[in-house]
């Protein structure tokens, strides 16, 4: 053997270059390969721990403003279709501002898959990076919080590193951001689609018992699907509706949706619309931000978490029935318990955390859930929190006639 032999500078083998960084606000440089979109992407970095459906998680609206982290090693192997879209409107731009995956995207191998993960993430513009320490990067976000960071693809590696660390430095909190705006819909309008069931697909609603209105502040797919599935003659309107407009729908149920952002940045417009609603008594069911709002309206506080919960997989107690259920989780803020009036009854709780994952009122007819139980992703242990909402509607029409 020469003395060059095995030299990699010798035999032609170049170092690979990084096409994509993930450049944290302290100033922590991450290297990658680029996929998806290319450019830069700002936002708040989590992680999720979900092993499947990374689709609906980009999509979901209460991503907006955030890089998701998938801790999950391989993410994109079963491709994409045009079914498991969660935001409402298809066509509109993701939410989410990015994606951190381990592993380099392999070819979809999946009978539902009509696309290839990285040309989807293009097709969305959605800035992702892969090739990154993912498990160091979870660690790092559960022991100093979830960092904003700058997301940067560029094709011939060439970046400016620090005009991006300061612009990551410069990032405003998630704290006090109200990024409903981003995602809510823009009119009102009617939903009778029901879940997906095989071979058929996706249904529609035949018969109808009950008039829900759902105040959209990022409202998902499956939780319509849900909604209809009931019986729910569902209309959804926009976040900004007012209470006399929402009641002038003769509604026998209320909606709050899930959304991203601070609660109480979205409260400023929306808890004055909730209370009246609450006041009126018309049963009310909230899911993830509606939850949270829904608190403040009575009264109560909510706080940023360190962390914040993403996953399929968080147990969660149904303190009513004493039953552990595994849920769907993504918020990074949460109620406060403490601060919680007398008529709220704390109904759910987070067994990783022991914070608040559930309210119910005793003065008046209302529940709200943080998780999402729609399940998508996710387990269905959750399901039955639509049920309940359609006992309560029952409840309380049965009063009226009587």
């Amino acid at each position: 053997m020469t003395a060059t032999e095995g030299n990699p500078a010798d035999s032609g083998w170049t170092e690979p270059r990084a096409t994509a960084l993930l450049v944290l606000a302290d100033g922590t440089v991450l290297e990658g390969f680029g996929l998806g979109a290319v450019g830069e992407a700002p936002g708040e970095v989590c992680f999720n721990t979900a092993m499947t459906g990374y689709q609906e998680i980009l999509t979901d609206p209460s991503y907006a403003g955030q890089i998701v982290t998938f801790t999950f090693p391989h993410v994109g192997n079963v491709g994409v279709n045009e079914e498991d879209t969660e935001t409402v409107n298809a066509a509109a731009s993701s939410g989410v501002r990015g994606c951190v995956l381990h592993a380099a995207i392999t070819q979809p191998s999946n009978w539902r898959a009509n696309r290839h993960f990285d040309a989807w993430l293009k097709a969305r513009n959605i800035v992702g990076i892969c090739g990154v320490d993912t498990r160091a990067l979870t660690a790092l976000i559960r022991d100093n919080g979830m960092p904003n960071a700058i997301l940067a693809h560029s094709p011939d590696g060439v970046f400016d590193i620090e005009r991006l660390k300061k612009q990551a430095a410069e990032l405003p909190s998630m704290a006090g951001l109200d990024l409903v705006p981003l995602v809510t819909a823009a009119q009102r309008y009617d939903w009778d689609e029901t879940p997906w069931v095989w071979p058929a697909g996706y249904g529609k609603r035949e018969t109808t018992n009950y008039k829900v209105v759902a105040i959209d502040y990022g409202v998902k797919r499956n939780i319509l699907r849900l909604l209809a599935k009931a019986g729910c003659d569902v209309t959804v309107v926009p976040s900004t509706a007012k209470a006399e407009d929402i009641l002038a729908l003769n509604p026998d149920g209320i909606f709050l949706s899930n959304g991203p952002g601070d609660p109480a940045a979205t409260g400023e417009y929306a808890v004055p619309v909730i209370k009246e609603l609450l006041d009126r008594k018309v049963p009310t069911f909230g899911i993830c931000l509606g939850h949270q709002m829904m608190a403040l309206a009575i009264g109560g506080q909510t706080m940023k978490m360190k962390q914040g919960h993403h996953g399929a997989n968080h147990p969660v107690q149904d303190k009513t029935t004493g039953k552990v259920e595994i849920v769907s989780m993504n918020h990074g803020f949460a109620v406060d318990p403490a601060t919680l009036p007398a008529n709220a009854v704390e109904t759910h709780v987070s067994l990783f955390d022991g914070s608040n994952s559930g309210i119910a009122l005793t003065d008046r007819p209302a529940f709200s859930v943080q998780h999402h139980p729609e399940a998508s992703p996710g387990p269905q242990d959750s399901h039955y929190l639509f049920n309940r909402f359609v006992e309560l509607m029952a409840a309380e029409k049965g009063k009226k006639a009587a």
